[in-house]
């Protein structure tokens, strides 16, 4: 019997599917998602993180993973150091057969992994190689149908378009 697989959900530079499928080959992107009351922040550690807040949402990229990919994972996110993995109801907008659970609303809810930081859960400044992850995960992200408006609300505000050293000069 094969092992179970993982849904995750990917809410920082794992955004970026070029990443995803260098740390966990076996991956599938699903599609999007979103969990509600929580917050994206960039922490202290400079890295995305997500903190419950009410009223709030987060988007990601759903991806499904073998055990193996979600153990490469475990790895890059620093677990149980830097990031604890939690189990949570998130909606889920892509195709395929998962999320047949629904609310009252109708929507389609699945439980996603999310890896959370509970520790460092005020904002700070992002690393500066992060700036160009999130980038590339942010380019990915409105491909894929995160929302724009979500992506200039709470990202932009944090991840700058240029690294601040080559920021364009205005005369």
């Amino acid at each position: 019997m094969a092992a179970a697989k993982s849904l995750y959900f990917g809410y920082g530079s794992n955004l970026w599917i070029h990443q995803m499928n260098n740390r966990c080959p076996e991956n599938k992107l699903l599609g999007t998602a979103r969990l509600q009351d929580w917050r994206w922040i960039i922490n202290g550690r400079g890295y995305a993180n997500v903190i419950p807040s009410k009223g709030d949402e987060v988007w990601a990229l759903l991806y499904e993973l073998s055990p193996s990919d979600e153990a490469s994972l475990d790895v890059y996110e620093g677990v149980p150091e830097s990031y604890v993995k939690k189990t949570l109801s998130v909606e889920y907008f892509g195709e395929g057969g998962y999320g047949e659970m629904r609310d009252s609303d109708g929507r389609r809810l699945v439980d996603a992994l999310v890896y959370v930081d509970v520790e460092r859960v005020l904002d700070g400044p992002p690393k500066e190689e992060y700036i160009h992850r999130m980038n590339s995960a942010i380019a990915d992200a409105l491909t894929q149908g995160v929302p724009a408006a979500y992506i200039e609300l709470h990202l932009r505000p944090c991840i700058p378009e240029f690294p601040l050293a080559i920021q364009p000069t205005r005369d």
